[in-house]
């Protein structure tokens, strides 16, 4: 299979291929007699393995650690279900932080008056000079307001 077959049938852009034979994530495969990259039904189960991988947010230097297990058949699963469990508080991590910053964003949004004057507490937060979100609770209860 040529770079561009194992590419439709792996569902990874010839590019990124290229990227991850240059990196070393994956082996450079065979070469035809005129020089073409040729890939096996292996090399493709690599490639849809390192996609998926990918799709689960893992970093390149954990799915090498990933690919290292999938090709040792004597791997403990703990060794696997650990890298896994990582990558869960990771992602856990992420959500958290995206949803704070949801938070803020609609804080911000919800103070700003979308109207015709110049006033935005949106961008008033975002050069730093007064934050609506630190300061909502201010007891007289006004916005941006100490």
């Amino acid at each position: 299979m040529n770079i561009g077959e194992a590419a439709k049938a792996s569902g990874v852009t010839a590019k990124m291929i290229r990227y991850y034979e240059e990196t070393g994530l994956i082996p450079a495969p065979g070469r035809s007699a005129s020089g073409y990259r040729t890939y096996s039904h292996r090399d493709i189960q690599m490639l849809r393995f390192v996609r998926r991988a990918r799709d689960l947010g893992f970093a390149m230097d954990r799915i090498t650690d990933l690919l290292a297990l999938w090709r040792d058949r004597t791997r403990a699963s703990g060794d696997v279900k650990r890298l896994a469990l990582d990558q869960v508080a990771g992602l856990q991590t992420r959500i958290r932080e995206m949803q704070e910053m949801v938070a803020t964003l609609q804080t911000l949004a919800d103070a700003c008056a979308g109207d015709h004057h110049p006033d935005c507490p949106i961008l008033a937060d975002l050069e730093g000079e007064r934050s609506i979100v630190h300061t909502a609770a201010h007891p007289n209860g006004r916005f941006g307001q100490p």
